[in-house]
């Protein structure tokens, strides 16, 4: 997931965001280590020197891949912990990465979140220690991938929609449907693409939300085993009309430009990149709505350095370092304030709330049905993986 636009120039406005956590971790209470402060810790401790940060591509950039793409040197300057830093290409990977205990902070998606927190792989946080969580949008706090009960797990970063992607000379008129996938697929045999992934079940799930409601969808991750069958059962339907699964948006974008897809998934960076190469195409929110991602800086519950761990999360939350590392992604920022620093918050309808109550922000399916329903078990994520792999055949 990885953008091609460059980033901006190295963060210094940001060092007084975390002055606050500077100022703490001089006089407060050390955890010691070993563990990340518990929610009720009011102080941090004296900073361990590294930290240790495991995230998707681009997002902790030290000017090594570019010298102008750089928010992680103001970072080290101002607290002393150096960060190593170790990139996964996706979520199961990342999951089993922090099995191995190596790491202080992960960025995670929401198709991974739950899973980490159920293994006690993460920890609660305390938000009062991290002044900029105040800033962030309120439509991306407390939300089922992100807190259990009431508890945050973390701190949102950036977040995008999975829009539907066409080719303006196939469709002279923009599709309003997700039908253009589904149920109308055929009419483009060959040239339709999909997301590469167990969790673009919930996007046959959503469609299905609108288009058969006996069958009682109220969330794309909330399946019952009819549901799940009926939301597979559209896949294993539309597999025959798609030309290419993808999940390096590098494919995707050649895809488009040679015209071997003309319609499919996409995000809205991969759309900026085509429209600046002048290709003729465009994206829509669908009147379904759509999936998306919603990503999460967490702490692992045995971190070895809680105290920079806090510190990276706050450091990255400030709106400075959010702007330059979501722009060099390609997502909308966590903030209004970061919007003061990217010239493209419009694109990526930044702080549009109702624009984002019509993404459902991907969430790591569970037995216990995550629309709140008791009295029937939910598909877990592991047998949507199975599935995934016999729809891609």
């Amino acid at each position: 997931m990885l953008n091609l636009t460059r980033g901006r120039r190295a963060v210094a406005g940001a060092a007084l965001a975390i002055g606050s956590i500077v100022a703490l971790s001089a006089c407060g209470t050390s955890s010691g280590g070993g563990g990340a402060p518990t929610p009720e810790t009011e102080e941090l401790g004296e900073f361990e020197g590294s930290v240790s940060i495991l995230a998707w591509p681009g997002y902790v950039e030290d000017g090594s891949n570019d010298p102008e793409v750089d928010w992680v040197s103001g970072f080290e300057e101002l607290t002393g912990c150096e960060v190593v830093s170790k990139s996964y290409g996706t979520s199961d990977e990342a999951v089993n990465l922090m099995k191995t205990g190596d790491y202080d902070v992960v960025a995670a998606s929401g198709d991974a979140t739950l899973r980490l927190i159920a293994a006690e792989d993460v920890a609660p946080v305390n938000t009062d220690l991290i002044p900029n969580y105040d800033g962030i949008f309120d439509f991306l706090k407390d939300k089922a991938w992100n807190s259990v009960d009431g508890q945050s797990y973390g701190v949102p970063h950036g977040y995008g929609a999975n829009l539907l992607m066409y080719n303006t000379d196939v469709f002279p008129e923009a599709p309003t449907s997700w039908s253009a996938v589904f149920d109308d697929a055929a009419a483009n045999t060959g040239k339709v693409t999909a997301y590469d992934s167990p969790i673009y079940i919930a996007d046959a799930a959503l469609y299905l939300m609108k288009h058969q409601p006996d069958l009682g969808i109220e969330n794309p991750y909330a399946l019952d085993q009819e549901q799940f069958d009926a939301a597979v059962a559209l896949l294993k339907e539309q597999r025959q009309h798609v030309g290419e699964y993808w999940s390096d948006y590098l494919k995707e974008i050649q895809a488009f430009e040679s015209g071997d897809s003309v319609v499919g998934t996409t995000w809205q960076v991969i759309q900026n990149v085509l429209e600046g190469s002048g290709a003729k195409t465009a994206v829509t929110l669908p009147e379904e709505g759509a999936t998306g991602w919603s990503d999460t800086w967490m702490i692992a519950s045995e971190a070895k350095s809680p105290n920079c761990a806090y510190a990276w999360l706050d450091w990255i939350a400030s709106p400075e370092a959010n702007a330059q590392a979501t722009s060099y992604f390609g997502e909308a920022p966590s903030s209004q304030e970061a919007c003061d620093f990217r010239d493209d918050c419009e694109a990526y309808h930044a702080g549009d709330a109702s624009y984002a109550e019509q993404i459902w922000y991907w969430t790591t399916p569970i037995a216990e049905c995550v629309d709140g329903r008791t009295d029937v078990e939910c598909v877990d994520y592991a047998k949507w993986t199975e599935a995934w792999q016999e729809i891609k055949g």
